[in-house]
Parts: C-alpha cells; sequence; structure tokens
C-alpha cells in the first residue's frame, strides 16, 4: 500500500509514452525519462498505444513517423478526432520526410526531430511540451 507522500509524488512525475516499432529506441528513451525522474512507458506500435489508458494519462507522447500498421501521422489523427490534445514529438530516421514534417507541425506537433537526434533536444522538446499542457490546464 502507498502511503500518502508517494502517491503525491507520482503525481507530480511527469510521464511520457515512447511510440515506435523499434525497440532499441523505446528502451534507450525509456531510460533516459527515467534517469531524470519521469515516468516512461513504451509501446511497439500506434495500436498498441491506444487499446492502453495512457493516451489518458502521458502528459506528452513521442512517437516515430513510419511503423507498421498505423503511422504516427495517423496515430496524431485519431488522437486530435477524439479529442485528446496530448503534445506530440515526432521522430523519424528518414531525412527525405518532408512532407509527413510539415503535416505534423500543421497540425500542433511539438517537433520532428531527425534520427539520431542529440538527448539534449529530445529533453528540451519534452520541457516544451509540458509547459505547453501546464498552460492548457490553467486556462
Amino acid at each position: 500500500m502507498k502511503n500518502r507522500s508517494e502517491t503525491n509524488t507520482e503525481a507530480a512525475t511527469p510521464r511520457v509514452s515512447i511510440v515506435d516499432d523499434d525497440e532499441s529506441v523505446r528502451e534507450a528513451i525509456k531510460s533516459l525519462l527515467r534517469s531524470i525522474g519521469f515516468g516512461a512507458d513504451a509501446f511497439a506500435s500506434a495500436e498498441e498505444f491506444l487499446n492502453s489508458d495512457y493516451q489518458h494519462n502521458a502528459e506528452c507522447l513521442i512517437v516515430d513517423v513510419r511503423m507498421p500498421g498505423m503511422s504516427g501521422l495517423q496515430l496524431q489523427e485519431q488522437l486530435a478526432s477524439a479529442e485528446c490534445d496530448l503534445p506530440i514529438i515526432f521522430i523519424t530516421a528518414h531525412v527525405s520526410d518532408t512532407e509527413a514534417r510539415t503535416h505534423a507541425l500543421s497540425s500542433g506537433a511539438v517537433d520532428f526531430l531527425i534520427k539520431p537526434f542529440s538527448e539534449e533536444a529530445l529533453l528540451n522538446d519534452i520541457h516544451t511540451a509540458l509547459r505547453s499542457r501546464k498552460r492548457e490546464f490553467r486556462s
């Protein structure tokens, strides 16, 4: 059983969900986030994420653009149609994804990072996403 202070600490810990079909990418990002005190949950597909409760519990989503099944852009569209305003950071290994980049950013994505990206760039984007989420809750 958790005591009150543990529950309050967990509630204050930002939760980030990672959706990427590459296990090594998922685990590396999850490890990075947990090392700085964030909660992190990883999913191998957009469908796995949607079938979880994390779309309602996460404060930020990091998602690969190209995945088998539902793409990251399709996930963004599905979340938007469900009125889920989860801030999204897209990641991709495909430098030529300029059309996807334009679409993602014009649809409200926080950023569109090309793999390999720096930890600093990712963490800056996560902090930007979390700040925007806090402003929405205050409004």
